[in-house]
């Protein structure tokens, strides 16, 4: 198991260099921030009581994105890339979950969809932890603004961290599907994103990660035109207004996952500020 204890004994080093940045990238967001009103005892930044929250509308009981799943196949291959490769740091770890409440707590709605359909729930990839015959694991991986949660359903027999999941993966995985989704890393702005993919592709292929595939913003082929085609076309840089400061490139994950690595910078950097600035005054009545 590889936590943060672990990561400073194998390679101090780089674990302290992914901490400090880590810790001077929210101290800075800190400090662009707006400056927020004193709260009144018993009340939150928006000076509401817990009473008045509660009857309010739904927004005001939430306070931002807490975690983005991943369902995975091989979770020590996920981990592995989210916090080696990426540098995550691992939260907590926890699993062999089964039993009725994890079961209709998870896969209710998707039990009633079998029903319908007349089949047995396993067709529809509907494993079956109320009885114990699959169980579920979960591990989650803390970035500085936003948390990963892997999950890994596998078959009882199978040992924690396996490479063998439930149900077999999605092959296609285009993210033109309607419900597909796709996890974003933030680039810092003063990093060559061009040679950022570069390193980010030998560093999964040295793991033996063949999944991890960036796309370019030439048309290419083949998998050999993709690999051959030169470092400047690993980036898409958008000029066009709104979206002007955009620098992005879609990629692939370990698992197969939809990822997609960006930069804001100039305008759009801009634009995205004052939402946030006007969101946080809205949110404290300023």
């Amino acid at each position: 198991m590889r936590d943060l204890e672990t990561d400073k004994a194998a390679d101090p080093n780089r674990r302290n260099m992914l901490l400090t940045a880590g810790a001077a990238m929210i101290a800075g967001a800190a400090t662009a921030g707006p400056a927020r009103a004193a709260t009144t005892p018993g009340r939150g930044i928006d000076g509401m009581s817990a009473a008045e929250r509660n009857a309010g509308p739904l927004p005001v009981r939430l306070q931002g994105v807490q975690h983005f799943g991943l369902t995975v196949q091989n979770m020590e291959r996920a981990f592995e890339f989210y916090t080696e490769v990426l540098g995550g740091t691992e939260v907590f770890r926890h699993g062999d979950f089964q039993g009725d409440p994890v079961q209709n707590t998870l896969l209710a709605d998707q039990e009633i969809r079998a029903k319908e359909l007349h089949v047995d729930p396993q067709t529809i990839g509907v494993p079956n932890l109320r009885d114990g015959d699959q169980r579920l694991d979960v591990r989650f991986v803390q970035f500085d603004n936003v948390v990963i949660e892997l999950l890994q359903y596998r078959n009882a027999q199978e040992p924690m961290g396996s490479a063998n999941s439930f149900a077999p993966p999605v092959q296609n995985m285009s993210p033109a599907y309607p419900r597909m989704m796709h996890i974003c890393f933030y680039v810092r702005d003063d990093v060559d994103f061009n040679k950022f993919i570069t390193d980010l592709e030998a560093e999964s292929a040295r793991r033996g990660m063949t999944q991890v595939r960036a796309n370019r913003i030439i048309r290419v082929r083949t998998e050999a035109e993709r690999k051959s085609a030169p470092e400047n076309t690993n980036t898409n840089k958008v000029t066009v207004a709104p979206s002007d400061g955009w620098e992005l490139i879609y990629c692939k994950g370990p698992e197969g996952e939809q990822l997609e690595f960006v930069k804001a910078l100039g305008p759009v950097k801009q634009r995205f500020a004052n939402a946030l600035a006007a969101r946080q005054r809205t949110l404290t009545g300023q």
